[in-house]
């Protein structure tokens, strides 16, 4: 085994790379979360998240996973014996329908081979198909962890419109959130999800439901079981109920920096260098691929995401045994293949806080892996990244 010195290079879809910057942030000692300091900043960080959701609507804080998200989006929109739409992604969409069906809501699901985006057309059809409007909600994974998958979400938008369906659209943008644009007011998108540890560049622990007024008002008609996740409680004037209680004072400081070092690189910026460095990986990817049975799992390139790389291997390699030899041998992280794909796949995450030569290095330790394993792939991955990031390069 190679010395673990240096830094670890973590490509997992989950939790990413914490800049110094947040984590000097949270640094510091506990205050009196009552105080006029401390609710200026939690004031200005809800306005703020407006901006990064792009929604007039209302943001909801969570100290929860992006799991607490999911359930707080569904017991603030529907009630016991709704039903809800729910075309499959992946292992993620599948957890969050047996949530669904756990609060006691029907989900009609719209199957799915994991290796596609959703189709609009379908969700349209299901939808024109419901003439008493039983649907009350199409709920929509993004991105798809599980596969790297990304659906369109304005077309899906405008398939609802389309059908002249009054269903709200639910997105799961845990996966997608400061990595691909998702203008929620522009797109007819009534409630957002998402969670702290992956384009947010922050530890795990912080979630967030962001509302339009459509989907606020509608949650006064909800008749399910809330309190700790409920959207009116949180809305109460008093300054600890937007918490539910004691404020998750750290992970807003946090989030403040998080915010700030958005605003200052610019959110078009920081899409283009998601987008700029997944296709650097798709590159390597390509190669890896060409000469051997490795396959990316996403099988429409313009579907593939910005935030993970899902790669499937031959069926007599185990690829944990990549995983896990990346990870000993050369200080590389990456995600394991997820339900109908464990044991099949890895997963390179590419969001969050990365820049060039942290893609080439997580990439130049896995191709080593590939060799060092003697699992059959195209030789030159990590240069064509290389000639990728020097072709697109600006100065």
């Amino acid at each position: 085994m190679t010395s673990m010195r240096g830094r670890n290079f973590l490509q997992t879809p989950g939790p990413t790379n914490i800049p110094d910057r947040i984590l000097n942030a949270m640094h510091q000692p506990a205050v009196d979360f009552s105080g006029p300091e401390f609710i200026g900043l939690a004031n200005a960080c809800f306005s703020d998240l407006k901006k990064v959701f792009k929604t007039e609507g209302e943001v909801f804080i969570y100290t929860a996973s992006g799991h607490g998200a999911w359930e707080a989006a569904l017991v603030n929109t529907l009630s016991p014996g709704d039903t809800a739409l729910m075309p499959e992604t992946g292992r993620f969409s599948l957890v969050w329908r047996e949530m669904t069906e756990a609060l006691g809501i029907k989900v009609e699901e719209i199957p799915n081979d994991w290796r596609t985006a959703i189709d609009p057309a379908t969700v349209e059809s299901a939808l024109l198909a419901d003439k008493g409007h039983k649907i009350k909600a199409v709920l929509v994974v993004h991105t798809e962890t599980a596969t790297g998958v990304t659906s369109d979400i304005a077309a899906i938008g405008k398939a609802i419109a389309a059908a002249g369906h009054p269903a709200l659209l639910v997105v799961d943008a845990i996966a997608s959130l400061m990595t691909v644009d998702l203008p929620m007011d522009e797109w007819g998108v009534d409630v957002v999800i998402a969670a702290s540890q992956k384009g947010l560049m922050m530890p795990p622990g912080m979630s967030f439901t962001a509302a339009n007024k459509r989907a606020t008002d509608l949650s006064r008609d909800v008749v399910m079981p809330r309190e700790y996740w409920s959207w009116a409680s949180r809305l109460d004037m008093e300054s600890y109920r937007r918490f539910c209680g004691t404020a998750p004072e750290h992970l807003m400081f946090g989030l403040r920096e998080s915010i700030d070092m958005i605003f200052e690189e610019g959110m078009n910026e920081v899409f283009a260098r998601h987008a700029r460095n997944a296709q650097a990986v798709r590159e390597a990817v390509a190669v890896w691929c060409s000469d051997g049975p490795m396959e990316f799992n996403a099988i429409i390139p313009e579907q593939r995401s910005n935030s993970i790389t899902c790669i499937r291997t031959p069926e007599d390699t185990f690829a944990d045994d990549i995983r896990a030899t990346a990870r000993s041998t050369f200080n590389v992280s990456m995600g394991g293949g997820l339900a109908a794909l464990a044991g099949r796949a890895f997963r390179i995450g590419h969001m969050g806080d990365l820049n060039d030569p942290m893609v080439m290095g997580a990439l130049g330790g896995i191709e080593a892996t590939l060799q060092l394993l003697g699992v059959p792939h195209g030789k030159g991955g990590v240069m064509a990244a290389v000639d990728y990031f020097a072709k697109t390069a600006t100065r």
